[in-house]
């Protein structure tokens, strides 16, 4: 007997450690707000009790939670087992070998099933004392949105080839297969990034913004995808290289013979400059919202917008910035002579600047002279943003002067806007 009640001390010692275990419900209260390390000024303090009193977290047996610790695979892929709102399909079970007797190895699979994770992400083994990544985390929180709604999993395939709002997009450090499941994440509020604009996904996470995401994660389980702004229009930009509708009241024309004139026609397709000095080429065209330099309202807007943005921002209008390739024909493409030639395609465009361009790693159309500064050269592909504003009401509701940017008169692909 003697025996038996050491190993049992032994085994609730291991569980403690590791701050993650069995729940049962007479032990969920005595843990809320008694952490000596979470303060009531601490800034997880509701999520990290929440998440105790639900038993996904235990504190550790000297009466702290350790919220700086780092979370491991095993822990994390254990948390999203206890909070999916939904029983798996088909029940995993020996899933990775190096789990054989591990104490996460039933969670650990039982996360499998629910689409969490997939087994084929870790060919040599799940490592579950690991720190998990952000990417990692990214990756597994929006399968498991898609496994449990198929308008998620839409998602995920519309975002494949989208804009993502990170520094790490233009600047390098964001692998195009993760670019998916981080729109998903940052589109539903899930997770978001840095304030200087970076999503870093090879940093880690802490117990505390753990305890924060799950709490995230169990209300937007049980939302539309098709319910959060900001994953709508990266979805459109996915799509058609704007997300025009999805962030503002605008609709496309149709013509007579009912085609639709949406900028996903002239996507890459090649304009002449006037005075055949060169060509140019659209990529995509974002509409930003804000109420002021201090309150941007979309993800994308916070790429473009910050104090130091150059423009005043205006409540009647948009401000949106669209992305082209120019290729001058020779070396005298100056800044009256750019917005001349391309007068012909696009209307009122100019050049910007804020504190975002330097932070997103944004090529920008510069202020200075194209010629001297070097940004234009003879035969040589540039691409780059330019700014113009389109115009709306204080009810929401469009206005303007519709514009129609013809690029191929034999193909008719067109792009109607209003433009002002």
């Amino acid at each position: 007997m003697e025996t038996l009640k050491k190993v049992t001390q032994l085994l609730l010692s291991a569980v403690l450690i590791i701050g993650i275990y069995p729940f049962t419900e007479s032990t969920s209260q005595a843990a809320v707000t008694s952490f000596k390390d979470v303060p009531a000024n601490h800034w997880a303090k509701a999520s990290i009790d929440a998440a105790v009193d639900k038993g996904y977290f235990k504190g550790y047996s000297n009466g702290t939670f350790k919220p700086g610790a780092t979370v491991t695979r095993a822990e994390f892929a254990t948390l999203l087992s206890r909070v999916a709102k939904r029983t798996a399909k088909t029940d995993q079970a020996n899933v990775f070998k190096d789990l054989t007797g591990h104490w996460s190895e039933e969670e650990v699979n039982r996360a499998v099933s629910l689409g969490f994770l997939n087994s084929s992400d870790y060919p040599n083994g799940f490592k579950p004392s690991t720190a998990l990544t952000r990417e990692e985390m990214a990756k597994w929180l929006s399968s498991g949105l898609a496994a449990k709604d198929e308008e998620y999993k839409q998602a995920l395939k519309d975002t494949e080839n989208t804009l993502v709002p990170v520094a790490e997009y233009y600047k390098g450090g964001l692998k195009k297969s993760a670019y998916p499941f981080v729109s998903v994440v940052l589109g539903t509020g899930l997770m978001s990034g840095y304030p200087d604009g970076t999503f870093g996904p090879g940093k880690t996470t802490t117990r505390a913004e753990a305890a924060v995401i799950l709490s995230r994660y169990e209300q937007i389980q049980e939302n539309e995808a098709t319910s959060y702004r900001d994953l709508n229009e990266m979805r459109e930009v996915g799509l058609t290289g704007t997300n025009l509708t999805s962030a503002t009241p605008y609709v496309y024309l149709k013509s007579e013979d009912g085609t639709i004139a949406s900028f996903d026609r002239i996507v890459g397709k090649s304009a002449k400059l006037r005075n055949n000095l060169g060509t140019i080429m659209p990529h995509r065209m974002i509409v930003t919202h804000a109420n002021s330099k201090k309150s941007v309202l979309n993800l994308y807007g916070k790429m473009f917008i910050d104090k130091n943005y150059r423009y005043p921002i205006k409540q009647e209008l948009y401000e949106v910035f669209i992305e082209v390739t120019v290729t001058p024909k020779g070396d005298n493409l100056r800044n009256l002579a750019f917005y001349q030639a391309i007068a012909d395609v696009f209307t009122t465009v100019n050049n910007f600047d804020s504190g975002t361009v330097e932070a997103y790693g944004i090529n920008n159309l510069p202020v200075e002279e194209y010629v001297d500064s070097g940004f234009f050269k003879k035969e040589v592909p540039r691409k780059f943003w330019m700014r113009f504003a389109l115009a709306k009401t204080s009810d929401g509701s469009s206005t303007g002067t519709w514009k129609t940017f013809t690029i191929d008169q034999n193909t008719s692909s067109s792009f109607s806007l209003p433009l002002r």
